[in-house]
């Protein structure tokens, strides 16, 4: 098959990765990120990123729009650039095919902290019930964050819960937004996956995605600004199912039969259109103060992939579906986020007083489905949920230098809301079809007494010092007690130090406890549900809240907290002007952390349900539980080279990070379980998958980018470690698969024609690189050829052009 011309990416590539060898002994060059000053993990004012006595990445706007990634997800733009954030593009994974979630250093997505321009962000809505990563998370949606809207991004890879709050264990993300009280920008892209995809053997071209945005920005008075921005972006679905060999368990039906061969499943990303504004503004209040404010605004409407229900099976009436239907989801998002505050100098203080509210509403559809215990007069569009997420902040803090230290403090008062509203009676309805499952296909709708309506304050104290003695020696303390109306207080520390030893070399190390209480979706989040489990049977099954008698009879019990600690020691180098590492290996040890329990099914759990609570139908169930306490143990080292060389400038950049979580204690299957069925295990070796070994442990990243004023070369590589997959389908058969590193080539030319105009081409995933092929164990017949865990996806090569205006 023919294949796109890449001559320019080629000699981009070429010539970015040959540079070091002709470079000259010459001063000047890029400013590493780690020359940046940063706000995110200290108080002082004066701090570069090399200089934290905790490890920081700094990601500029052109670091993140040069990634290339897809034409505005910030979230893939962030896996692009930092090895030790991972954010899978999960298929057929119910909720997470809306929102998918990011890990740092291999942990649960709630286990980040994300803040905008200093202030925490709220989650998601959507509970992630059928995902592998961030299983049973609400998680940060990266996505609904404007591109445009980001003038840096520092993440603090480090415990910060004493800092910042609960949710820091793995780190921070901190969202800084475009300031510049002038100028603006107008920005187009379009892009598509030309890839070669060999379970079918054929060459496609597909997930074409149409990306544009603008900005400007204006002064109010000498020091006010206000800058105000949108993006739309619309993306064309992808799809890397196999043909299908029609499961045994199906009806051998000739009309099953005939649909063999067939492209009857999908796998990869569903279509989109999303929407995005944002504003940020200043204005003088007085002579020391002003006010602020900024805010986020985003919509989608998105898809996502379901089964296959055939044409002769208790899923479908043929007189609906003659050739069988594949469901698809919809979801409508809505997210929404705000700050208003002062700041400014009263006497010898600074002081920041900031009201934050942001929320999240989603609605779950489904359409091309059916409720076939309805029979053949059943609808086939429902809305099977409504959720929303709101989180109201009020913020004091104060702040005061004293010679060389930085004395910081402040209270915060939080409210929290979480709220499900019941589907279309059709999602839920049991009709008169008794031998046919009830709830509509692919997602039962949640029922009135599925529907969770729960709120919690939470109110915190903080105090902190950032000193400096003499030239040498730093360290950061701080200190926090937050206390939740529903779980009670906690007080959580922070102890960080670095010391330069010798010149141009410095030790650093940090200790640190964390707090994460669970959030109210895994409380009280509830769902019935008509699908597929692990090993494509059909069940009917329900998600139950820690509270409902049916978990409390199999074992469930009120969730504790998450505690951790976290310690790390690091070294950092500048030699001269041109090189500078970081080196930092950690360890976090994390008990009773959170997760779902295996699904219990079978026909003893059906029997017990009735007998015992009159419910009749359940098939399978699963709840919330402190399911283990893990160790993560890991080591992250980034390296910058930066020469001048002929007319520009050459930076060289090297990242690796290595993040290895082991389970310490798991807990145990309760006796009210076993004795249903000795064979019921509460948190097995699928859930346990999970936690441990599904997410890659090692990533690594060169880039080589040259710069001069008319042009930027970019080159990248990255290589993603290997991730291992683990079922559990029953009966003893629990297959697994390990796949294996792959290697990734992107690269970008941008040529600036005119001060105000340039013109980009580029493409990521050069070479065409799939994951390893799933086994015949796995692959589910010979359906989904491949798994979501690797990073590298499942899309193969995209290739894109972009064209910006500035003024």
């Amino acid at each position: 098959m023919s294949r796109p011309t890449v001559a320019p990416l080629g000699i981009a590539i070429a010539f970015a990765l040959a540079v070091p060898a002709f470079a000259q002994d010459a001063p000047g060059g890029n400013a590493t990120r780690l020359d940046a000053v940063i706000v995110t993990g200290t108080r002082a004012t004066d701090r570069t990123a090399l200089e934290s006595t905790s490890p920081i990445d700094v990601l500029t706007a052109d670091d993140i729009r040069q990634a290339g990634v897809l034409n505005g997800e910030l979230g893939s733009a962030l896996q692009a650039l930092l090895p030790s954030l991972n954010f899978p593009r999960q298929s057929n994974s119910g909720g997470a095919d809306h929102v998918r979630a990011a890990q740092l250093r291999g942990l649960s997505p709630n286990q980040v902290l994300v803040l905008v321009n200093g202030k925490r962000r709220h989650a998601s809505a959507l509970v992630n019930t059928d995902s592998k990563i961030g299983k049973g998370n609400t998680p940060v949606d990266f996505n609904a964050i404007p591109v445009s809207a980001i003038k840096r991004i520092e993440v603090l890879r480090d415990g910060a819960g004493a800092q910042y709050g609960s949710d820091a264990v793995a780190g921070v993300i901190n969202v800084i937004l475009d300031d510049a009280p002038e100028g603006g920008a107008w920005e187009a892209s379009y892009g598509a996956h030309h890839t070669d995809v060999e379970p079918i053997g054929r060459t496609v071209t597909d997930g074409q995605t149409a990306y544009a945005s603008g900005q400007v920005g204006s002064r109010i008075g000498q020091d006010g600004f206000f800058r105000v921005g949108f993006e739309y972006k619309q993306r064309e679905a992808t799809n890397r199912a196999g043909f299908d060999q029609i499961p045994f368990f199906e009806e051998q039906t000739p009309d099953n039969l005939a649909l063999a061969g067939q492209r009857n499943y999908v796998l990869g990303d569903g279509a989109s259109k999303d929407l995005n504004a944002w504003l940020n503004a200043a204005v003088p209040v007085g002579e020391n103060a002003e006010f602020y404010a900024f805010g986020t605004y985003h919509q989608s409407d998105t898809e996502g992939a379901n089964y296959f229900r055939y044409p002769d099976g208790e899923a479908n009436w043929k007189e609906i579906y003659p050739n069988g239907y594949r469901p698809i989801s919809e979801g409508e998002n809505l997210d929404l986020a705000g700050v208003a505050g002062v700041r400014g100098q009263w006497g010898d203080w600074d002081y920041d007083a900031s009201l934050n509210h942001g929320r999240n509403e989603f609605t779950y559809r489904l359409r091309d489905s059916l409720n076939a215990s309805l029979g053949p007069a059943s609808p086939t569009r429902f809305k099977t949920g409504d959720y929303e997420s709101a989180q109201t902040l009020f913020n004091v803090d104060l702040s005061r230098v004293f010679g060389a230290h930085t004395f910081a403090t402040g209270v915060e008062f939080r409210h929290e809301t979480f709220e499900t509203g019941a589907g279309d009676p059709a999602s839920y309805a049991a009709g008169p079809y008794t031998d046919r499952p009830t709830g509509s296909q692919a997602g039962g709708g949640l029922t009135p007494q599925d529907t969770a309506d729960l709120d919690r304050d939470v109110s915190s104290v903080y105090a902190s010092l950032s000193s400096q003695w003499g030239d040498r020696f730093t360290t950061d303390i701080a200190a926090r007690y937050e206390h939740y109306d529903d779980f009670g207080g906690e007080l959580t520390g922070k102890l960080a130090a670095r010391y330069e030893f010798a010149p141009a070399f410095a030790l650093r190390g940090s200790v640190s406890n964390n707090f994460r209480a669970p959030s109210l979706s895994q409380i009280g989040f509830e769902s019935t549900s008509t699908g597929y489990d692990a090993s494509g049977q059909l069940l009917q099954g329900r998600l139950l809240s820690v509270n409902n008698p049916i978990a409390r009879a199999l074992g469930a019990r009120d969730l504790d907290p998450e505690k951790a600690l976290n310690l790390s020691v690091g070294f950092t180098s500048r030699i001269g002007e041109h090189f500078d590492l970081s080196l930092d290996v950690f360890r976090i040890d994390i008990d009773d952390r959170v997760a779902l329990t295996e699904r219990i099914s079978g026909d003893a759990l059906t029997d017990y349900v009735l007998d015992n609570f009159g419910v009749p139908g359940v098939q399978s169930v699963n709840f919330f539980i402190n399911a283990a306490d893990t160790r993560t143990e890991g080591a992250e080292l980034v390296a910058n080279w930066r020469q001048a060389l002929g007319d520009g400038d050459l930076l060289l950049t090297g990242a690796y990070s290595y993040a290895k979580t082991e389970l310490k204690r798991i807990t145990a299957t309760p006796d009210a379980l076993l004795a249903i069925d000795p064979d019921y295990v509460l948190f097995g070796i699928e859930e346990s998958n999970t936690l441990t070994d599904a997410a890659p442990r090692t990533r690594g990243i060169f880039t080589a980018r040259w710069d001069n004023s008319d042009w930027s070369l970019l080159g990248r590589v990255s290589r993603h470690g290997s991730a291992k997959r683990v079922f559990n389908f029953g009966g003893g058969f629990e297959p697994e698969q390990t796949y294996g590193a792959e290697w990734q080539l992107d690269a970008e030319v941008e040529y600036r024609f005119s001060p105000k105009w340039s013109v980009a081409i580029g493409g990521l995933n050069l070479t065409d690189e799939y994951p390893d092929l799933s086994n015949e164990d796995i692959y589910y017949f010979g359906n989904l050829p491949y798994d979501v865990l690797s990073p590298i996806g499942s899309n193969g090569a995209y290739y894109y052009t972009r064209i910006r205006y500035s003024f």
